[in-house]
């Protein structure tokens, strides 16, 4: 199977079209017709996860962040970004990313969220119509996810979501004893989502890279939580595992092993 084939399904399921403007989805490096050995999926493309391809003999990385977020000038190894790609190029390694265009897909990042801490009547917290390339239709997309959960306080839930995302330190403001039955969720930094939240009746809103003002200015009107960036988004790659097994169930593909969380608690 290709590289390309691969990578069609992804983007079949998350369309590159979804991705922000300032985005960088799809191939970093490699070729998307090389005939691909085994895929190892992982949250962030690092020396460790390609070294760990390479040892493995797989040449496709997955990756939900993107290696290249801004353009390089220069390969010379001075940086962990321009020490990987030169190990992917050298060792012919492809690395694809999927990043805000599986964030703003139906049943992308913040779905899966919202399903591993069991919530039911889940939509896009704030969605939009996006019209796929040469049709007039409009296929759904947005932003977050909202939905109901069984009621319960808010701290319970908080420590089910901790459980739930290997969360080692939850920050949170609010009435720990406020009863929750609607939940927000949104992957990665959603700050911008937050008064939309309380808009569409949410109890709790649980994303990550929350600023301090953020959990003072809104302590009063619904709770807030703040699980981490990676936490919030590590479970990413079951979605790719998912994809890629539907498109042949017995390909060579494997969670990385070699990657951490960059983002350590004591």
């Amino acid at each position: 199977m290709k590289t390309r084939e691969i990578t069609d399904a992804i983007e079949q399921y998350a369309p590159l079209r979804l991705q922000e403007e300032w985005d960088n989805a799809g191939i970093q490096v490699g070729d998307p017709e090389a005939e691909v050995t085994g895929v190892l999926l992982c949250t962030d493309a690092t020396e460790a996860v390609v070294a760990e391809a390479i040892d493995r003999g797989y040449n496709l990385v997955i990756s939900h962040h993107p290696l290249i977020f801004r353009g390089l000038k220069k390969i010379m190894g001075r940086t962990p970004v321009e020490r990987t790609v030169a190990m992917a190029i050298k060792h012919d390694i492809t690395i694809y990313s999927a990043h805000t265009n599986m964030d703003s897909a139906w049943q992308g990042v913040s779905f899966r969220m919202a399903d591993k801490i069991g919530m039911t009547d889940v939509q896009f917290l704030d969605d939009n119509q996006v019209p796929p390339y040469g049709t007039e239709q409009c296929a759904t997309a947005g932003c977050g996810v909202i939905g109901n959960i069984e009621p319960m306080p808010a701290r319970d839930v908080l420590r089910r979501v901790k459980e739930a995302f290997e969360v080692g330190a939850v920050r949170y403001s609010g009435d720990g004893d406020r009863i929750v039955r609607r939940v927000a969720l949104c992957g990665g930094a959603g700050g911008f989502l937050l008064d939309k939240a309380v808009d569409m009746g949410a109890d709790l809103y649980v994303t990550a890279d929350m600023r301090y003002h953020d959990f003072l200015d809104n302590a009063q009107r619904i709770v807030v939580a703040d699980i981490g960036h990676y936490e919030s988004e590590h479970f990413t790659k079951e979605i790719f595992l998912e994809i890629i097994q539907k498109k042949n169930p017995t390909f060579a593909v494997h969670f990385a092993k070699n990657e951490t969380n960059q983002v350590n608690y004591i």
